[in-house]
């Protein structure tokens, strides 16, 4: 599907789960024969609006980061993340001024915050609301206690899901909207689609689906600290492997075990989406990497994905300006690689930023590249050392004002930043001020929480 009606549609779909009951409670007729809000002033009826918004925008909330394959290609991880949080923070205001509203509509209704005392519906809501207080609390403290990303995602997962739940045990044991015919078939609905999301995610992906299976078939030494990790998909009782088919720039998490609490981490694919077999080129910084690097020829591991919308299989741009740091430049390789199978004849230029020439990668490769595509490969040190004649400092101007060249004005090419945040915003000023269009401006970067 086009990546714009893709967009659009995801759009339509989410527009409609925040608006469609609230929409529906302010029009339809048969809501004032339930004795609902609506009958009884001006903040009986806000309060049902913001508890609806509320309730609406909590479902998208934990619909977005389910890892949907099609919305991730359609906005993007980075995007999808962004949003999600927008939409916790938006439902965490609804809430407070849900029950804002609630106290002004009857001033004793404050005592429904007393657990001792309050009926199971003022209690439901209370749970929910202090665990989306948790979870904002959780998020704002996590850089800040160090918490590990495990700890923090499971942390986040049952906090949220206890907030989800509770929200729904809240309106149930209202028993008023559910009763209408539409708003109680709307909610049936979204409870349907969020056991098909979260199943999906949580049970079908990590423990059933036979396409996630892979088997390690080599692992490269690129140098000290960083590896290519070859896997395959696995085939079963003799018959072919499941498809496995990705576009360049994409990626994947990977576990080592068959199991929901399994540990994972995000990576991004390195090989050419024609290759035969997928290739993920890893820094070994911590315990799961470097079991990542100690895995046997033959084992088994697990991948969920491809997920992302940071490719270059787009045909509209005129070429493609890319510029990484580290291990960002695994994306661009597979692009790179992707383009020299499809003898892609638009212009490549790479730039490449390292702290030292040993943490360039790929040299000899992108060398062959050169002969097979329109690329141009500019590595630049952090520092200058002893010996070293290319640019070295901070990504600026000049230097993509040199990369870029006269063949093609700022607004004519695609750019793609991969690296330390340091190096992404440097790199988004530069292009700020030679005009490039935001739209085309690509990043990434797994900043998951």
């Amino acid at each position: 599907m086009d990546q714009r009606l893709l967009r659009a549609t995801w759009l339509g779909v989410l527009g409609v789960i925040i608006f469609a009951p609230t929409f529906a409670y302010l029009t339809l007729p048969s809501v004032a024969h339930l004795g609902l809000p609506s009958t009884g002033g001006l903040w009986h009826q806000l309060s049902a609006i913001t508890g609806l918004l509320a309730l609406s925008a909590l479902v998208c909330a934990a619909v977005l980061p389910s890892r949907l394959r099609s919305l991730n290609r359609a906005f993007g991880i980075e995007s999808v993340i962004d949003v999600h949080r927008f939409l916790g923070v938006v439902t965490a205001a609804l809430v407070f001024a849900h029950l804002a509203c609630v106290v002004a509509a009857k001033p004793a209704n404050i005592n429904l915050l007393d657990l001792t005392t309050a009926p199971g519906r003022a209690k439901a809501a209370t749970v929910s609301t202090l665990a989306l207080v948790a979870v904002a609390v959780l998020t704002v403290l996590r850089n800040q206690a160090r918490l590990s990303y495990e700890l923090w995602k499971w942390s986040h997962v049952t906090l949220a899901a206890t907030a989800l739940v509770a929200a729904a045990l809240h309106v149930w044991l209202l028993d008023q909207l559910i009763r209408d015919t539409v708003i109680g078939t709307m909610f049936v609905l979204f409870a349907l689609l969020l056991a098909v999301v979260l199943g999906h995610r949580w049970v079908w992906r990590p423990m059933c689906d036979p396409s996630t299976e892979f088997v390690v078939r080599d692992i490269r030494r690129e140098n000290r600290t960083v590896s290519t990790l070859v896997l395959a998909p696995r085939s079963r009782g003799g018959r072919p492997a499941t498809t496995w088919a990705f576009a360049p720039g994409q990626f994947a998490w990977i576990r080592l075990d068959r199991s929901v609490m399994a540990e994972e981490h995000p990576f991004t694919i390195a090989s050419s989406a024609h290759s035969d077999a997928t290739e993920f080129t890893i820094r070994h910084t911590g315990d799961f990497t470097r079991a990542l690097r100690r895995l046997p020829i033959g084992a088994t591991v697990w991948v969920d994905g491809p997920h992302g919308a940071f490719t270059n299989d787009v045909e509209t741009s005129a070429g493609f300006v890319m510029i990484a740091g580290g291990v960002g430049i695994t994306p661009m390789m597979s692009m790179l690689r992707t383009a020299a199978h499809r003898r892609d004849p638009r212009p490549y230029r790479l730039v490449v930023v390292a702290s030292a020439p040993s943490d360039l990668l790929f040299r000899t490769e992108l060398a062959q590249l050169r002969c097979l595509i329109d690329l141009e490969v500019t590595e630049v040190l952090r520092r200058p050392v002893e010996g070293w004649s290319g640019p070295t400092g901070d990504i600026g101007v000049e230097l993509l004002s040199a990369v870029l060249g006269g063949a093609h004005h700022a607004e004519d090419v695609d750019y793609f930043i991969c690296g330390p945040p340091a190096l992404v915003t440097d790199a988004l000023s530069a292009l700020d001020l030679l005009g490039a269009p935001m739209d085309r401006i690509h990043t990434e970067q797994f900043d998951l929480a």
